[in-house]
């Protein structure tokens, strides 16, 4: 079976404490919820249900996971962390107390990592995810020390989590195939007349079927007016005759994210469909072919608005054209024109193309998930790149 090794969740706490080491902090809280549980997944493997969570990284010593008080037959059974503590800040959003369940607290966790030893400077990843319960707690128990630099620190955990290994990269190709197979699936069984939450049937059904564990993120697909939105849900809506219609499927495996995005006609294209499905492939390959390591991602980024307008696309224009993809299916970093980093071996991105048009309300998203190379990219979902026309 293809899985992240009990080895390799230990290497990343020792990877993030150098880097803890290197800017001085005491403790980093890992947050995550159901939704986003990406950085408490990185560390432990677990992923919360109902509850929120986090792992707690001391500068020296072992991680702890930290969970609300209903989880811990859950979270004993998947935790790749060992040492798993129980806080009242962690409980589901209905708030109930437990009284008289023995519970530990952030200033019990901490005397445990730190001894008598004061928390000076604490960083938390995941802080715009963090509820208010668990972040006053917090604030509570660091009051206790005093003076205490509280940093936001996502992109101390980026730093180390957006270079894949090996076994994350088998993880990514296996979600890969079952998110190209799933997309198959569905062109092959889709047809006039079934609505938008019926066809996501169809993807989550065969997905579960080939291994996914779940999917990347609240799949949706759009047909006719009002494919114009860049991020939506299915509706009741019924696909018919002559309407293009995007699919946006992803699988998720041992938590790593795919996501293949594919407009499809319903009968014969239309030039203005042709054309707009001709320029959202002509963009993605423009940026596949110019990528690679060594490339500043903000040159990406001006070639994609350059490439659109030369199309005659502006007003189709709202982002673009790739964002992380590992643990989430957008993740940190994004490449865009304000972005100051080069793009380096086994980072992996979503080439996501998007083109809406508020005007018509007809829109597209192309998508594949590529991970960079020294010489260009691999392509891990590599779903072909044609006129898909149903008839």
């Amino acid at each position: 079976m293809i899985r992240i090794p009990d080895s390799e969740f230990k290497e990343r706490v020792v990877k993030i404490q150098k880097k803890m080491a290197e800017e001085n902090y005491d403790v980093l809280l890992c947050y995550g919820n159901e939704a986003e549980p990406q950085f408490v997944r990185y560390f432990s493997d677990y992923w919360p249900s109902f509850e929120t969570a986090g792992v707690l990284i001391p500068k020296e010593g072992d991680a702890k996971l930290l969970i609300g008080p209903e989880s811990y037959t859950y979270a004993s059974d998947r935790s790749r962390i060992p040492d798993i503590r129980l806080l009242k800040a962690f409980r589901e959003s209905s708030e109930p107390e437990y009284p008289g369940k023995p519970l530990d607290t952030f200033k019990s966790v901490f005397t445990e990592c730190l001894g008598s030893e004061k928390v000076r400077k604490i960083g938390v990843a995941g802080l715009p995810l963090m509820t208010v319960g668990v972040y006053n707690a917090l604030m509570e128990c660091l009051d206790e020390y005093g003076n205490v630099e509280f940093k936001k620190a996502d992109d101390v955990v980026a730093s180390i989590r957006m270079f894949k290994t090996e076994n994350e990269l088998a993880c990514m190709r296996r979600a890969a195939e079952i998110t190209r197979l799933t997309m198959d699936y569905v062109i092959e069984n889709v047809h006039v007349g079934m609505t938008e939450t019926q066809v996501v049937g169809l993807a989550l059904g065969k997905m579960h079927e080939l291994g996914a564990e779940r999917e990347s993120y609240p799949l949706w697909v759009l047909t006719g007016a009002g494919s114009d939105q860049a991020i939506s849900r299915p509706r009741q809506k019924k696909i018919e005759k002559g309407d293009l219609t995007f699919f946006q499927f992803g699988a998720r495996y041992e938590g790593y994210a795919s996501s293949i995005g594919r407009p499809v006609v319903f009968g014969k294209a239309n030039d203005a469909q042709k054309r707009l499905i001709e320029a959202g492939y002509e963009i993605q390959k423009t940026m596949l072919d110019f990528v690679k390591e060594g490339v500043p991602a903000r040159d990406v980024a001006n070639l994609h608005l350059q490439k659109v307008k030369e199309l005659g696309l502006e007003d189709h224009y709202l982002y673009g054209p790739f964002h992380g993809n590992g643990l989430m299916e957008g993740e940190a970093p994004w490449v865009e024109t304000s972005s100051d980093y080069l793009l380096a071996e086994n980072m992996t991105f979503c080439s996501d193309i998007f083109l809406g048009s508020h005007e018509t309300k007809v829109g597209l998203r192309i998508e594949d998930v590529v991970r960079i190379t020294k010489t260009g990219c691999e392509n891990l979902t590599n779903y072909p790149r044609k006129l898909f026309e149903i008839l």
